[in-house]
């Protein structure tokens, strides 16, 4: 259950803007996730929270700047100001090995699409409970449907396979996620939540539209 305590500056207080982007990350206090993939996140949330409706209270952030070995999937509750969630996540089989090197938007790739994605409905399929995303920037993530990227759980995402390969296995794009925690995490941020997989890649940094 989250805990609702107005967020100066939220849907209650419209002074929310990147500006405070800082703040609010040392109020989190979490030092494993990067300012500027929260930097990033926290931009396009206040860009788009209104044009596409988007939940004032929880954003989620993919870091593929960090090796597959490190938890780099955060779940962020703005309101408590807290990672709710922090856990393994596969990139694209040809994305990369235990680095995520590699990405794109065309359908039979198997690589991961960075950008902004708007979480939709649910669905059981051949990975069980299973998230549709909507992908927000067009040329760079807005095939997510047509190539069905997903987030779902998948046994080549838990810590045993680290210890035996020494990295995470990987998707065909999608975020696949450890199955413990992911059916809690996939009821929270269903249904019209923002997800921001982040990458320092000069090209998309550059060439979006939400973050520029």
């Amino acid at each position: 259950m989250l805990y609702v305590f107005p967020l100066p500056g939220s849907a209650s207080n419209p002074g929310v803007s990147a500006n405070n982007a800082r703040e609010i990350y040392e109020q989190i206090g979490n030092e494993s996730m990067s300012f500027e993939a929260f930097d990033l996140a926290f931009r396009g949330w206040t860009e788009l929270k209104d044009s596409i409706s988007l939940d004032d209270n929880i954003i989620s952030v993919v870091d593929f700047s960090k090796p597959s070995t490190e938890k780099r999937f955060y779940l962020i509750d703005l309101e408590t100001k807290q990672v709710t969630y922090q856990d393994y996540v596969a990139h694209g089989k040809n994305t990369g090995s235990l680095m995520a090197e590699k990405f794109s938007n065309k359908p039979n790739s198997n690589q991961s699409s960075l950008g902004f994605y708007k979480t939709a409905e649910t669905y059981y399929g051949k990975h069980g409970l299973s998230l549709r995303l909507d992908g927000l920037e067009k040329g760079i993530n807005d095939k997510a449907r047509q190539r069905a990227i997903v987030i779902h759980s998948a046994w080549y995402s838990e810590e045993s396979f680290i210890k035996k390969h020494g990295r995470l296995g990987r998707s065909f794009g999608c975020p696949a996620l450890p199955a413990e925690d992911y059916e809690e995490i996939i009821e929270l941020i269903k249904g019209g939540t923002l997800l921001f997989i982040y990458f320092p890649e000069s090209g998309y940094l550059e060439n979006s539209s939400i973050i520029n």
